[in-house]
């Protein structure tokens, strides 16, 4: 059963980086490393790092 709640988050969360990450200069399959523990929490890192560096220019 956690599993599927697992994989549900994990689908839910890719769709919206599918479209997020090509805005940040990233390939948009990088959205698939949500699949894996704590992938999502290095792509918001590096997306925030990116907005951060647009913020400064």
């Amino acid at each position: 059963m956690g599993f599927l709640f697992w994989l549900i988050f994990a689908i839910l969360t890719i769709i919206p980086l599918l479209k997020l990450l090509p805005h940040f200069g990233y390939n948009k399959w990088w959205s698939l490393a949500c699949v894996i523990p704590l992938g999502l929490l290095v792509l918001l890192w590096i997306m925030a790092a990116k907005l951060q560096e647009l913020e400064r220019q």
